[in-house]
């Protein structure tokens, strides 16, 4: 592959906070940065050399955009297939459309993660009410629904504790094709964030350990406080799961580790990943500079963590009192702020965060957490 360099325009499908902290590392480099959303003053759009306003079906409109660019990716995974299609017929996708196309839907996931011989929750499709019974007296109770493309941050899930949540659940998943899957008496969730080049090479991030509440990720810690051998399995697997789909670029394996220390993929994120958002600060090269290496065909960067870090998510709910106190915060001088640039705050909506560096993990998060607060 010839490698694609610097002066070169990169289309990024979607415009949210990936894509902008993409294209801060991309713009770095000398690359120009073209963004596609059906939003206008985005996050990515911000910081882009071009900012195109269009729907992700309209593919007369995606093909005009690929056409102008030597190369594109995407910054979330819920772009539609199609699109990443009416792309590819223009210029190079990384990674490629039919990677999107298996991760953007769980069924499609977890069928390929089965067929690899690659660990996971048991589950079962779920197309109706007979389905949903017929699946929980397979793989038992408590388990959770989730529909089977475009969710996000829990966002379309409910827990099944009995029987008589079968038709809340159902509800919820707007009764369309969904995933049963069984529930994991987990001690904790990890993630690794990896990358691969169009020659094969790979990299990762190391173990990031991940607290969520509500189904959003709220706190990251790099490195995992998680046993050598633990986070060996997790490599051997996050590295079979990017040669086996043939990723060029950044993708993320999230995965349970069970009380007797086996691990379970939970799901994959074919782009870098919320918590892969310290490497910005810790990283020789961060999973942004990362993902334009990949897809541009240049060497791959050295992924060492200079210090240990710990991340917080600022959701929108921070601004329900007001304007946050960011004076408070940055006086912690080995925290660093990143917002995102979005218009408008609610509540669960993703709005910055915040990287603290220090010479361990927990007093990373003791000076994350005293930042978060001063806010």
């Amino acid at each position: 592959m010839k490698p694609i360099l610097p002066g070169s325009a990169i289309g990024v499908l979607g415009s949210g906070q990936l894509g902008r902290m993409f294209a801060i590392a991309a713009r770095r480099m000398g690359y120009r940065v073209h963004t596609l959303s059906p939003d206008q003053d985005t996050p990515t759009g911000q910081v882009a050399d071009l900012e195109i306003n269009a729907a992700y079906e309209d593919l007369d409109a995606i093909a005009k955009f690929a056409s102008a660019v030597s190369v594109v990716t995407f910054e979330f995974e819920n772009v539609p297939a199609n699109t990443a299609a009416a792309a590819e017929r223009c210029a190079p996708v990384r990674p490629a459309g039919h990677i999107l196309h298996t991760t953007q839907h769980r069924l499609r996931e977890k069928t390929f993660l089965a067929n690899a011989g690659l660990p996971l929750t048991p589950f079962r499709r779920v197309t109706s009410l007979d389905d949903l019974a017929k699946a929980a007296s397979e793989i038992g109770l408590p388990a959770i629904l989730k529909t089977a493309d475009f969710g996000y941050d829990g966002k379309g899930q409910h827990r099944i504790a009995g029987t008589a949540d079968f038709p809340a659940a159902w509800k919820t998943v707007a009764q369309s094709e969904s995933v049963l899957e069984a529930f994991v008496d987990f001690e904790r969730e990890i993630s690794v964030v990896a990358a691969r080049g169009a020659d094969g090479s790979f990299i990762h991030y190391g173990v990031i350990e991940n607290q969520h509440r509500d189904g959003i990720l709220r706190v990251s810690l790099a490195p995992a406080r998680v046993p050598n051998s633990v986070s060996h399995a997790a490599f051997d697997i996050t590295r079979t799961v990017l040669e086996t789909l043939g990723v060029v670029g950044v993708l993320c394996v999230e995965f349970f580790v069970t009380k007797d220390g086996r691990l379970l993929i939970n799901e994959l994120a074919p782009r870098p990943h919320n918590s892969g958002h310290f490497t910005f600060d810790a990283s020789v090269t961060s999973q942004f500079e990362q993902q334009l290496r990949a897809v541009c065909g240049l060497p791959l960067g050295s992924p060492a963590q200079l210090s240990p870090a710990a991340m917080i998510n600022l959701l929108g709910d921070q601004w329900t009192k007001g304007e946050p106190n960011w004076v408070a915060a940055t006086a912690i001088p080995n925290v660093k702020l990143h917002l995102y640039g979005k218009l408008a705050p609610r509540p669960g909506r993703k709005m910055g965060h915040l990287t603290a560096l220090a010479a361990n993990v927990e007093q990373a998060l003791t000076d994350a957490n005293l930042a978060f607060k001063a806010l």
